[in-house]
């Protein structure tokens, strides 16, 4: 059988393990699997395009799972009642291919990209930074924050959007948060002067250019979480020349993420060889550095295998038939009918 968990089951296992311990687990799990980031087969995610959005499948595996995670990105969701992301996943066993898990992800998905920034920001960012700039206030919002307040130590936000009802519920999710302060700012300009970190997850389908060369200031750290297809950024090119950047995918961020702006020769580094040592991350304090994050499939193997884990130590989420459970695995047309019982053979 497989292991099935919907929204519920999900609501259920962050309330038994609790949000902000979910996020900071995720994130070492994510973190160890980047270590072992030569033991998975990897590739870019397929991605079908239309001009309101972008359909995607998200593949990767190593010798003993294989994951892949659906999502899409449609920006005009909202007007309609639907979210600009939504997300389900499978597990499955390599050496059969069974899947043994099929999950929800679009809450999940927030999830592992928090934990991502977080493990990112451990890395790259200076290690007394208190003031956090967030541009973009939609889905993603409370949990770049909640993450780096509770997890980081970012005890100030200054934030953003324009639509002001997405930053009133950000401000209000994050009313039982005292200890952290919150200034709404009336420009991206004002919220990010002084921020030790920036955290963008806009959602535009657009080549924008949401933080300018005029905005950096040296120490920085740059989270920009929102750019992930192609034709859709956030940074100005010159705040990418003037940076470390550092990827997780390099052939996947080169077509999606901010550096599509850029010749194939830019350099960048891969977050794998910062979290193993084989590259340095932060080289002084003044130097600024960026996290062209797109997400990658990896971050959603790990969520996967996460899931599975606490799901099965909690006793979540019920078992269902996704495959057929056969006595005679070569008839499957038995299954042609209610009655799955073999037909009796005809005494003559």
């Amino acid at each position: 059988m497989t292991r099935f968990i919907d929204v519920p089951a999900m609501t259920r296992l962050i309330e038994e393990v609790g949000l902000t311990r979910i996020i900071d687990q995720l994130s070492k799990c994510i973190e160890e699997d980047f270590l072992r980031w030569n033991d998975f087969d990897k590739s870019a995610r397929v991605a079908n395009h239309s001009e309101i959005g972008v359909i995607e499948l998200m593949p990767v595996s190593n010798a003993s799972h294989y994951a892949f995670k659906y999502v899409n990105g449609h920006p005009n969701n909202t007007v309609s009642g639907l979210s600009t992301v939504m997300a389900f996943g499978v597990l499955a066993e390599v050496q059969t291919g069974f899947p043994i898990l099929l999950s929800e992800l679009t809450v999940a998905t927030a999830l592992r990209t928090c934990a991502t920034s977080l493990m990112a920001a451990r890395a790259l960012s200076r290690s007394d930074a208190k003031r956090m700039a967030l541009i973009g206030n939609g889905a993603q919002a409370e949990f770049q924050a909640i993450a780096f307040h509770a997890l980081f130590g970012i005890n100030e936000i200054v934030v953003y959007d324009v639509d002001p009802q997405a930053t009133e519920k950000l401000l209000r999710n994050l009313a039982e948060y005292p200890a952290l302060k919150k200034v709404r700012a009336t420009s991206i300009a004002q919220a990010v002067r002084g921020a030790d970190i920036i955290t963008t997850v806009t959602a535009d389908k657009t080549r924008a250019t949401i933080i300018t060369p005029e905005m950096v200031e040296p120490g920085m750290h740059i989270n920009a979480v929102g750019g992930d297809c192609p034709g859709k950024t956030e940074l100005h090119v010159d705040v990418l020349r003037g940076a470390r950047v550092f990827v997780e995918y390099e052939p996947q961020t080169r077509v999606e993420g901010d550096i599509q702006q850029l010749d194939v020769d830019f350099p960048v580094v891969d977050l794998w060889r910062v979290l193993s040592g084989d590259q340095p991350g932060r080289q002084t304090r003044e130097q600024v550095t960026v996290f062209d994050s797109v997400g990658f499939a990896l971050e959603d193997y790990s969520t996967l295998r996460y899931v599975n884990q606490q799901a099965t130590k909690l006793g979540l989420g019920v078992d269902v038939e996704l495959v057929p459970s056969m006595d005679d695995p070569k008839d499957l047309f038995r299954f042609t009918r209610s009655a799955r019982a073999p037909l009796l053979r005809r005494v003559v």
